[in-house]
């Protein structure tokens, strides 16, 4: 999905509107009216379902220390699972479209009209746009910027730029933006800061807020230069930071811009503290812990569970230089899991991608391979009220009632829970339930090879571009082969698996997915019909079924939060009885190692883990472990 960052306001207007209204309305809120209701005058945040934490004269957010000291560096290697983006080297600073691959935190050189408050499930407040205002059909949104912003060569950031970016994106963006904004009708310039974006009518609750996290760019620099194209020249932006030194394929840096016109404004209070940030690229992630333990990375976040529970013994831990914590994770915790291509005809019977989860040992797994890190994932809605679990409720079968004649009948019944083993590694009962439904899929055991209905026997090629995986896959190939599976593991470079990736051309794939507390249109490229036959979506699954397709348009027609955790249980039952993946595990938890050289806020915010913007290095922590300058 599409990252929001680091925004804020100046001066925010005074809420008349919502305060008229409160008099008619006085149950409701006035903080509630001015988030959510059409028509009530200029507003300083908004929020799909009204609420907001923040009045119009907040100074900072809760989150942050305000008096944070700026300078230092902060280095680290992205995590494998970034989004739309190779953690393994980059060859583009666009990082906006499907061609080539653009490095790590791209966005945080770009401004946009509006910032999520990280510790609210969805509330934006203004950065480029000092306030909006929404028609009274609610289908056009008019953002007052704010005359002081500037790019970074110091032209001013006009309504002639956010009209000319949005439309851009729609046009020409990167599928997983354009594909979610195609309710987006139109741009008009009212005048040099005022800009209106117009609505079909038929958009989501959520659409504006996306439209309103979206990058802005110089209609001047890609008048220039064209924006389809993948690009070793580093943009002209206007975010807190630039593109600074780099080295294809080693490393990039991010320089905190001295100048930068919005340093000042509440929401940016205690934030983009450090003067650099680095990310470094390593194709091996032995070599990457190797440069961590010498100082050459100042930070990581452990993904790799023997590392964690065997590794951190070097000298730099023994002497509290390097220090492990744990912080929370209140976010949904992800879909992580091996991804079955559906667009090809061998994985089109749901009975053969259920078998596939029958041979996945993820108890012997954890015990022998996690060091019992980790907890198993069985939903796209994990660690949230949105996952279905137990019997479906009279509401959700309220909805789903309708569909019965489409659905299997396990969507009626106990929400589905993946085959737990004895822990063996070769749980005999699994692989003759395995068995039982790929011969109902058709397919008979000769020999040693396990023949389809075609006659041809079945293969299975599980694509990565991280050899780490390979200790994992390779039981799970095990006991695949122990039902007549030929199945292989193919390591490809990175650039090669995110080209077969944007392509769909692979049997199966590991991979990792976050959703927000909120839904946005980003589930119909996790979902969709529509995304699952356009390239470089994050429908890897190929999912295509016209009942999810209206189940998630009921999610985002939602009016209140309970409504939507309502439909998204219903939806996350239907997605769960096709068996589209094999799900893996996951962790409520950052698990994280660092040099002893930063200070943090004491509670980071429910709903992200913003290191890079809220962090900041202690001077005297930094001399202390030799770590000064």
């Amino acid at each position: 999905m599409t990252t929001i960052f680091n925004p804020s306001r100046r001066k925010l207007l005074k809420l008349t509107g919502a305060a008229s209204l409160a008099a008619v309305l006085p149950n409701i809120p006035a903080s509630a009216l001015a988030a959510g209701v059409a028509g009530a005058g200029p507003r300083h945040g908004l929020s799909v379902f009204g609420e907001l934490k923040y009045g119009p004269d907040f100074t900072h957010f809760d989150y942050v220390n305000p008096e944070a000291p700026k300078g230092g560096r902060f280095v680290f290697t992205a995590p494998s699972w970034a989004y739309n983006q190779n953690p393994q080297t980059f060859n583009s600073f666009n990082s906006f479209i499907l061609k080539g691959d653009a490095p790590p935190r791209m966005e945080l050189c770009f401004d946009t009209l509006m910032v999520r408050a990280l510790d609210e499930p969805d509330a934006m407040y203004g950065l480029l746009a000092e306030s909006v205002e929404i028609s009274e059909d609610g289908n056009v949104y008019t953002f007052n910027l704010r005359p002081e912003a500037r790019f970074h060569d110091g032209s001013k950031l006009t309504a002639e730029d956010v009209a000319f970016s949005l439309m851009l994106l729609k046009a020409d963006g990167h599928p997983q933006i354009s594909q979610n904004i195609q309710e987006l009708k139109d741009t008009e310039v009212l005048d040099e800061y005022r800009v209106a974006v117009h609505f079909t009518g038929k958009q989501s609750r959520q659409l504006p807020l996306l439209v309103a996290g979206l990058p802005i760019f110089s209609k001047r620099y890609y008048t220039a230069y064209d924006f389809k194209q993948s690009t070793l020249t580093a943009p002209l932006s206007s975010g807190a930071y630039k593109v600074g030194k780099h080295a294809v394929g080693r490393y990039v840096e991010y320089q905190r811009f001295q100048e930068y016109w919005g340093k000042d404004l509440p929401v940016l209070v205690g934030q983009n503290n450090f003067q650099i940030i680095r990310v470094d690229f390593y194709r091996d992630r032995q070599v990457s812990f190797e440069a961590f333990k010498k100082g050459e990375m100042t930070f990581r976040e452990e993904f790799y569970s023997k590392i964690w529970a065997t590794e951190y013994t070097f000298p730099a831990v023994e002497d509290n230089r390097v220090i492990r914590k744990e912080f929370p994770d209140g976010r949904p915790s992800g879909a992580q899991g091996w991804f079955i291509n559906t667009r090809r005809e061998k994985f089109k019977d749901p009975r053969l991608r259920r078998a596939l989860s029958y041979a996945f040992d993820f108890e012997w797994s954890n015990k022998n391979l996690f060091y019992d890190l980790y907890q198993r994932t069985q939903s796209f809605f994990e660690n949230s009220d949105m996952k279905a679990e137990g019997l479906p409720s009279a509401e959700e079968l309220a909805i789903l009632e309708p569909y019965r004649d489409q659905l299997p009948e396990s969507v009626f019944e106990t929400a589905y829970i993946q085959p737990v083993s004895d822990g063996s590694g070769f749980d005999r009962k699994l692989l003759r339930e395995a068995s039982k439904l790929l011969k109902e899929a058709g397919y008979e055991r000769k020999g040693a090879e396990l023949v389809g209905p075609d006659g041809a026997p079945l293969t299975i090629e599980f694509l990565n571009n991280s050899p780490a995986f390979e200790r994992i896959i390779n039981p799970y190939i095990k006991n695949l082969g122990r039902l007549g599976i030929q199945a292989t593991f193919r390591l490809v470079d990175p650039a090669q698996y995110q080209s077969r990736l944007n392509d769909y051309d692979f049997d199966i794939c590991s991979r990792r997915y976050s959703l927000t507390a909120t839904l946005s249109e980003a589930i119909r490229t996790f979902w969709g019909s529509e995304a699952a036959k356009t390239p470089g979506t994050y429908n890897i699954a190929g999912i295509s079924d016209p009942v999810i397709d209206d189940l998630m348009d009921k999610a985002l027609e939602a009016e209140t939060r309970e409504e939507m955790n309502i439909v998204a249980r219903a939806l996350d039952r239907v997605i769960r009885s096709g068996h589209y993946w094999v799900p893996q595990w996951n962790k409520p938890i950052h698990t994280v190692a660092l040099w002893d050289m930063f200070g943090y806020p004491k509670e980071p915010p429910r709903y992200d883990f913003p290191v890079e913007s809220t962090w900041w290095v202690d001077t005297e922590k930094a001399k202390k472990i030799g770590k000064a300058g």
